[in-house]
């Protein structure tokens, strides 16, 4: 995994802020004096965007920061730092103030009982189960979340576009980790909610190859995985929430919360399913850069 970091000290001297700034090509002096130039937008205050250690959750980082370094802000990296357990705490302190997330995990992580599934309900119980300090922006249609999927073909045969419309198919057989059998979205989740019958087989590391194969009619994949695009794969639509929603969505502190969100409010609303599903293709197939990733997508885009 390719892996970007710029360590900036959020509080020093003003010269060593300067010589930082400078060595790591970090874009404007912001304790430099008025030359005549357009004040940036987001004016002088650094912004300390995170990142978990996961190539997808990297480049929509990327995504954030060079955004608002187009806007004008000055931009620090501290990009993969691990698992919620490790982030978690330096966005609460405010170490790191703006960090890409996902709705359903992340409310399962402050609020395990939760009963939320759909995309709006959890982004509601989500802003009210968040800590003091903490806030979270528009949540993008994009999701990093588990789905059901078919191949194309088999798609086009039985004209499936949602989970529902594999009511009345015979011998449907879903494949998936082992615990996926007593998960409330499993086999007995998709004949409650769906009126589906299926049988179940555990597929684990090979879950996507037995359904390109033929050996299972449906998968258990999460959304932004790129075999979706390279393995032609359709993600079934999911009206009745059987999945807990997991919507990209940056979480940040509210102290700039107001600063950086005509930035990134635009980022959220055009990242779609399908582009970030690309993005991962880029990364884990071409081989890209986080940061030629995230430079084409804001440029094709217009928000760059």
């Amino acid at each position: 995994m390719l892996t970007t970091r710029r360590t900036l000290a959020l509080v020093a001297p003003a010269a060593t802020v300067l010589l930082a700034l400078t060595a790591c090509g970090g874009g404007s002096d912001p304790l430099e004096e008025d030359t005549g130039g357009a004040e940036p937008t987001g004016g002088s205050d650094t912004i300390v965007v995170g990142s978990q250690a996961y190539y997808s959750n990297e480049i929509i980082a990327e995504i954030y920061a060079q955004a608002l370094e187009a806007d004008g802000f000055t931009v620090e990296r501290n990009f993969s730092i691990g698992q919620r357990d490790a982030y978690m705490p330096a966005l609460e302190s405010g170490e790191v103030q703006l960090f890409p997330e996902y709705t359903g995990n992340l409310l399962q992580f402050f609020d395990p009982e939760t009963t939320a599934t759909s995309p709006d309900d959890v982004y509601t119980a989500l802003a009210e189960a968040l800590p003091d300090g903490l806030t979270v922006l528009d949540q993008s249609p994009a999701t990093d979340q588990d789905s059901y999927n078919v191949t194309a073909q088999f798609a086009e045969d039985n004209d499936l576009t949602s989970i529902g419309d594999l009511a009345g198919l015979d011998d449907l057989v879903v494949g998936g980790p082992a615990e996926l059998e007593q998960r409330p979205y499993g086999p007995q989740g998709l004949k409650d909610v769906y009126g589906v019958d299926v049988s179940f087989e555990a597929t684990g590391d090979t879950t996507v190859q037995d359904l390109v194969a033929g050996s299972v009619n449906v998968a258990n994949v999460f959304s932004a995985d790129p075999r979706i695009q390279t393995e032609d794969l359709v993600t079934l639509e999911d009206p009745e929430s059987l999945f807990l929603a997991s919507n990209v969505v940056p979480l940040v502190s509210e102290d700039v919360a107001d600063q950086v969100a005509d930035v990134i409010n635009p980022v959220s609303a055009a990242l779609t399913p399908e582009g970030l599903v690309d993005l991962n293709v880029q990364s884990t197939e071409e081989q890209r850069s986080s940061e030629d990733i995230a430079a084409d997508w804001l440029a094709e885009n217009d928000l760059g």
